[in-house]
Formats: C-alpha cells, sequence, structure tokens
C-alpha cells in the first residue's frame, strides 16, 4: 500500500475529472490511500491537500475543469522546492500522479532525477494544444477541437449571410492541432499554424480568388502562434509565465485588418480563448482520460516512476518522461497537406 498525491497543472482541459476518477477507482482497488493536492504545485510549496476516497468522485466523469484546481506554479523557477520535498515527507506521500503539459510534467521530471532522495512520481499527458511529443493524444484536445469545429459551423451562416470574411483565431502556440482538426471538420477556406509561417499576399489572392468564382465569403482558421513569413509571434504583452511563456493573441486582429485592407471584403475575428477548455467532454476524450488514469496507477503499482502514460495508435503504453517531453510535437505534414487540399 502507497500514500499517492495526485496533482493538475497547467491550464485546465475537459475530461480532467475522468481522469482523477479513474486514479481514485483503480488505486482504492489496489489498496493505496490517494490524496488531492490542490491547484497543481502550488499545493506542495503551501502544504495544501486533502484525502480523496470513491465517494469524492462520484459524478466527476461529465464535468470539465478540474476538481483540485490549478496553477502554472514552477517550484525551481520560485527556488521552493524545499518546501515541495517538505510537504511531501510531512504527509508520507510515497509517490505523485501529475497530470498536464509539457510544464508540469517537465517539473516532476526533474523531481525524479534531483538525487538519491529524489521525489517520484509519473505522468498523465493532458493539453488541448495535443503538442506532448511522446503520445498520439493528450486529454482535452478532442473536445477542444469539437467546441472549434462547431464555431466553424456557425460562422459559415454568418459568413455567408452578411459576405464576409470570417476569421477564427484557435489556440495553439506552437503547434497547430486544433486548427488543422477544426478547420478541415468545419470547412475552413484558409488554415494557418505555426508551423508553416504565412504569406499575407498569399492569404489575400486565394480570399481574391474564392469571389472571382462566385464564392462570396471566406473562413480562415488560425493557430494562436502562427505568423507572418520573417515575423515574431504576436503577443499581447512581454509579461511571462513561470515558465517563460508570453501571453499570446492578436494573430486574428492583425489578419482581420490586413485582409480587409487587401481585399476590400468587410471582415470579422472570433477568439475563442478559454472557451475551448471549458465545458462537457466529448464521449472520446472521456474514455482516454479514463484509460490514462487507469494506467498511471499500473506505474505506480510497478514503481516505475519517470515515466508518462501514452496513446499510440489505439493502444496505451508508457514512455520516459525525457523522451515524451523532448521539444514539440508539430501537426503531421500528411495531415496538414490533405487539409490543403480544400483551399
Amino acid at each position: 500500500m502507497m500514500r499517492v498525491g495526485i496533482l493538475t497543472g497547467g491550464g485546465d482541459s475537459p475530461a480532467t475529472n475522468a481522469a482523477i476518477r479513474a486514479i481514485v477507482k483503480r488505486a482504492v482497488e489496489d489498496g493505496h490511500e490517494i490524496f488531492g493536492i490542490k491547484n497543481g504545485w502550488a499545493g506542495l510549496v503551501e502544504n495544501n491537500m486533502m484525502e480523496i476516497t470513491r465517494e469524492d468522485v462520484a459524478g466527476i466523469l461529465p464535468k470539465g475543469g478540474t476538481i483540485l484546481g490549478t496553477s502554472r506554479t514552477n517550484p525551481f523557477k520560485m527556488d521552493v522546492v524545499d518546501s515541495v520535498r517538505k510537504t511531501i515527507a510531512d504527509n508520507r506521500i510515497d509517490a505523485i500522479i501529475a497530470i498536464g503539459g509539457d510544464d508540469t510534467l517537465g517539473v516532476l521530471h526533474r523531481l525524479n532525477n534531483l538525487d538519491e532522495n529524489s521525489v517520484v512520481g509519473v505522468g498523465i499527458p493532458q493539453t488541448i494544444d495535443n503538442d506532448i511529443p511522446g503520445t498520439d493524444y493528450a486529454i482535452g484536445f478532442d473536445s477542444a477541437v469539437a467546441i472549434a469545429t462547431d464555431a466553424c459551423d456557425k460562422l459559415h451562416t454568418t459568413a455567408e449571410s452578411h459576405h464576409r470574411v470570417m476569421i477564427l483565431e484557435v489556440m495553439g502556440r506552437d503547434a497547430g492541432h486544433i486548427a488543422v482538426e477544426a478547420g478541415l471538420a468545419g470547412g475552413a477556406d484558409i488554415i494557418l499554424i505555426p508551423e508553416h509561417p504565412f504569406e499575407l499576399d498569399w492569404v489575400c489572392d486565394r480570399i481574391k480568388k474564392r469571389k472571382s468564382a462566385g464564392k462570396t465569403f471566406s473562413i480562415i482558421v488560425v493557430a494562436e502562434g502562427a505568423k507572418p513569413v520573417g515575423h515574431d509571434q504576436i503577443i499581447r504583452t512581454e509579461k511571462v509565465d513561470q515558465f517563460g511563456h508570453a501571453l499570446l493573441g492578436g494573430v486574428g486582429e492583425y489578419l482581420a485588418l490586413e485582409v480587409e485592407k487587401c481585399t476590400e471584403i468587410e471582415t470579422r475575428v472570433t477568439i475563442l480563448g478559454h472557451l475551448q477548455r471549458g465545458g462537457m467532454p466529448t464521449a472520446y476524450d472521456r474514455v482516454q482520460a479514463t484509460r490514462f488514469g487507469v494506467a498511471a496507477v499500473g506505474l505506480v503499482d510497478q514503481k516505475k516512476w519517470d515515466y508518462m502514460v501514452a496513446l499510440k495508435g489505439s493502444k496505451i503504453t508508457e514512455v520516459p518522461l525525457e523522451e515524451g517531453l523532448d521539444g514539440v510535437k508539430p501537426v503531421e505534414k500528411g495531415l496538414y497537406k490533405t487539409a490543403s487540399l480544400f483551399y
């Protein structure tokens, strides 16, 4: 029997609660005690945790967000790793299951490799951006794509009615997975992603050709990290979080101004922002998050520390965190090429 702590860090995603529920149910079945660490790594800095039972996770399967709360706390940046270790020792926690993206899991990887008294644990990939290299899927991605696709569908009707260019800005800092899949599913006329800097003249020319062909409206889906050729990403402020990330945003508004100027077609922009993180998770997200939660407890049972669970094809497996966090997973070239056939 072990005392296992669960935490959720970074941006929230639909179906995170499904993973928490699965962890608790499998862990209790295996004879472990489970403790919920509040607000990501901040909970270990501040000694803020509580025991979780099967009753505590009843009914949370369809609920968005995370019942544990989250934050973008980096104990290494704050120089409070000793506080993390003290909290773990004081509460006799044997292992951590961390649910999050590359930042949250990166902290876990560093803690696993501190010294002979390292904090041990395993990870679950969770980010709507789906840009973690070691897995085909991360919790929340499918739900975010569904939300963005629905927005695309709704923008079509108003764009066609008013003969406008409608720009939909979606999340995707360094990889355009949401933009490509939602754009393809939602029938976008142009998709712009971080992996492929765009030529503004090409965008304008494409819209003009559509108009000449009798198409009186156009839909553009753009990832927040997309940028014009020869330029940096567009940011709202120079302020960065504890992991060094600037607050992106504004590429949609930039495009709207430039496209309207060069095409003389009325152009509007919709920024989905945090709507992509909210609401009920899709059935697919719930199933995969549940599988991840069960598999993570299996790694704990094996004491297979410094690994994360992963989806490869249809199979749940595991990869070392060092491998799983190696860079950013880009949009697959073949998928982007397929999407480009339709514009």
